[in-house]
């Protein structure tokens, strides 16, 4: 079995650095933001993350 993270890893590390070289900046930044909003929907619709543990900054105290 191919491990599937890599390929998709690189992917968006050849689409990075397509934006970048040939549009500049602000294309660079476009891909990376969409991208990692992309992720980060991907994960909360799998399952696998906790949208509140995002947002929320009280993480590390202990409950009263």
């Amino acid at each position: 079995m191919i491990p599937v993270w890599p390929l998709v890893g690189l992917a968006f590390g050849v689409a990075l650095g397509f934006a970048g070289a040939f549009g500049g900046f602000g294309p660079f930044f476009i891909v990376l933001f969409l991208g990692c909003l992309g992720f980060l929907t991907g994960r909360a619709i799998e399952g696998n993350l906790d949208i509140r543990q995002l947002f929320s900054f009280n993480t590390s105290r202990r409950p009263r």
